[in-house]
């Protein structure tokens, strides 16, 4: 970490123990040994306090660990929406599998207990959706762009951003399919069990 390397650098260019650097902050000596030994992050009050006490620019101070709380971020927030992106397909997929079944041998139990699967899948589809909304990732490209790590530059997210109001439709169109496949199998199913 950048910053212990910087606070060490700026107190000792000071000329200040770990105590009297402690005491100027507001923290204790354990914190200031902790920051200085790489073990945790000062708050942002802390951040500012020595930014003013060694009269240097917060870019100053932080740099290089701004990128690493950045490449940290992301990954936790990648994990996040692959996570919850798996568990909407096998939610989804499990809903639109089960409803013959159930409805077959569950009758209207079964058809209320398809239901809360699809309002599960649903309100995970909106959980997917905020995530993509929040790191700005909508389109199919920025999407695998951004499980791989790579940013896109500005003139190919213009162009994606572009995309963003036909994949909508499409993929309102396609749900809309999709249940209408989903009624008309079980639909026919249930014609040839009776026949």
């Amino acid at each position: 970490m950048e910053l212990a390397k910087q606070i060490k650098k700026y107190r000792a260019a000071l000329n200040l123990s770990q105590d009297e650097f402690a005491e100027k902050i507001y923290v204790t000596r354990q914190t200031v040994s902790n920051w200085e030994n790489g073990k945790n992050y000062p708050d942002i009050h802390s951040i500012l306090r020595m930014a003013t006490l060694f009269d240097v620019s917060l870019d100053q101070l932080i740099k290089g660990d701004v990128l690493v709380m950045k490449e940290k971020i992301d990954a936790a927030e990648m994990r996040k929406l692959k996570t919850n992106t798996i568990i909407y397909g096998a939610l989804l997929i499990n809903a639109m599998l089960a409803l013959y079944p159930l409805v077959h041998f569950l009758g209207n139990i079964g058809l209320a207990t398809w239901g809360v699967q699809m309002i599960f899948a649903i309100c995970f589809s909106i959980v997917v959706e905020k995530q993509k909304k929040k790191l700005n990732i909508q389109t199919y490209k920025e999407i695998s762009a951004f499980f791989d790590g790579v940013p896109l530059d500005e003139i190919e997210k213009k162009r994606e951003t572009e995309k963003r109001l036909l994949q909508r439709v499409l993929m309102g169109a396609g749900s809309m399919g999709i249940a209408i496949v989903a009624v008309i199998l079980y639909w026919l199913l249930s014609w040839l069990l009776r026949v």
